[in-house]
């Protein structure tokens, strides 16, 4: 099972080093990009519920569920070794009031281990927490190409964890979070001569910015038994505002571009962004609040709610800013739960199987052209055995809606799908018989 991790890692690792574009969305466009992170796939499945914490799963939203109790439905052995791998694809359907496109894009969204250690637990791995990739044109009246935009890059976590179970029912974690990335904008103005004809030579504004700093989740997970067959949880989690270092750089060109659209830099000159104090300034994440709680009996059935409250408002960052956006404070409603028919069934395979479902409801907090854009999605899975000991592989799928067409803004029309493996083994086990 080690051997499996390390090639997980290998994955992944090559993966993150290459430039992987998360997305297609042309709301990217705006500060950050947009926030990639939605947690496992577990969690997707269910709407983005993040409230059902248990012991053979890793909820990577709640540090809390690092810690717990040995499996008492086990022998009462000690909880197994947990590490994850997920990966998604996405499909949307880009539409404006006049016009339509599609785009799919494909990344991974995380790797995770967990290490029991007693009463604590500890998880380290990588999550890519935004991403940008659009690519944007605007023509004029006369329907002549006037400016091309386009995006790439985003922020990538690392984190260390750790988890404690205070008594029976609760637990306590925080995990800190090194986060690290850049994000690159373009931007190209085509000119034209007296006649109409497209100049042979092309302005070309570049905008990066370098970005690293870290932060902090705080976590709290709450599981209590209110009858012989049902169980209550509730979780809360909190990470405080923070800011990361932005180190920027900002070119202009003159450029010429060929008939596949590949450009050739004729003269550049770099813009001098300490004169400006624009060199080196301080992007502003904002806090987060999240709440749930939800029911369930354990190993059958769980339906929860969660509620999350992102104060958007305090995105800010004087190297990138838009005329025509801004931010409020964002909120996501996520309701979900799964069933499973016999986890123990030694007859059918598919009684053993995890059926999730979900729905979520979510202002993103961006603001554009005086247009709140809210996002909502309907999602479905499934978690299917693998392996030895409670291994699984999880499959999840969701479709809806971002944005609007209003005020000549985009609405997305997306389906996602998510894969991931789930997998828990002993690296060390004591000798029963000798």
């Amino acid at each position: 099972m080690i051997k499996k991790f390390i090639i997980c890692t290998i994955v992944v690792c090559s993966t993150f080093s290459q430039a992987q574009q998360g997305t297609s969305s042309p709301y990217s466009f705006y500060g950050i990009g947009s926030l990639k992170f939605k947690g496992t796939v577990e969690n997707q499945s269910m709407g983005g519920l993040s409230v059902y914490t248990d012991s053979i799963h890793i909820n990577l939203r709640n540090p809390a569920s690092f810690a717990g109790k040995n499996l008492s439905f086990y022998n009462n052995e000690a909880r197994p070794v947990k590490y994850a791998i997920g990966t998604s694809f996405s499909s949307t359907t880009l539409k404006t009031a006049t016009a339509s496109d599609d785009a799919s894009n494909s990344s991974v969204d995380y790797l995770a281990i967990v290490l029991p250690t007693g009463k604590f637990g500890f998880g380290f791995g990588l999550i890519p927490y935004s991403s940008v990739g659009y690519q944007l044109q605007s023509r004029d009246e006369d329907d002549k190409l006037q400016y091309r935009y386009r995006g790439e890059g985003g922020i990538n976590k690392v984190f260390f964890g750790a988890g404690y179970q205070l008594n029976d029912i609760l637990k306590i974690g925080i995990d800190a979070q090194y986060n690290f990335g850049s994000i690159t904008n373009t931007e190209i103005a085509f000119g034209y001569n007296g006649q109409g004809q497209l100049l042979q030579y092309q302005s070309r504004k570049t905008k990066r910015s370098d970005l690293g700093g870290f932060s902090f989740n705080f976590g709290l997970a709450l599981a209590k038994n209110i009858s012989k067959n049902l169980e209550l949880m509730a979780t809360a989690t909190y990470t405080p505002q923070t800011n990361l270092n932005s180190n920027n750089n900002s070119q202009f060109a003159t450029i010429t571009i060929d008939n596949n659209d590949k450009e050739y830099v004729i003269n550049s000159s770099e813009v001098d962004l300490a004169a400006l104090n624009l060199d080196n300034t301080s992007l502003s994440l904002p806090s987060k609040t999240s709440f749930g709680i939800g029911i369930g009996r354990p190993r059958k059935w769980f339906a929860g709610i969660d509620y999350t409250f992102l104060k958007a408002s305090e995105l800010d960052n004087d190297f990138v800013s838009v005329e025509n956006a801004s931010y409020e404070d964002a909120s996501t409603i996520s309701i979900g739960g799964f069933f499973i028919p016999k986890y123990d069934s030694f007859s059918s395979y598919f009684k053993r199987v995890v059926y999730r479902a979900g729905v979520r409801l979510e202002q993103t907090g961006l603001v554009v052209n005086d247009e709140s854009i809210n996002e909502f999605g309907i999602s479905f899975g499934v978690g299917v055995p693998v392996g030895r000991l409670f291994s699984n592989a999880n499959v999840a799928f969701e479709i809806g809606q971002r944005g609007t067409t209003t005020s000549n803004l985009v609405q997305e029309n997306f389906f996602n799908v998510n894969i991931s493996l789930s997998l828990n083994d002993r690296w060390f086990e004591k000798r029963k018989f000798n």
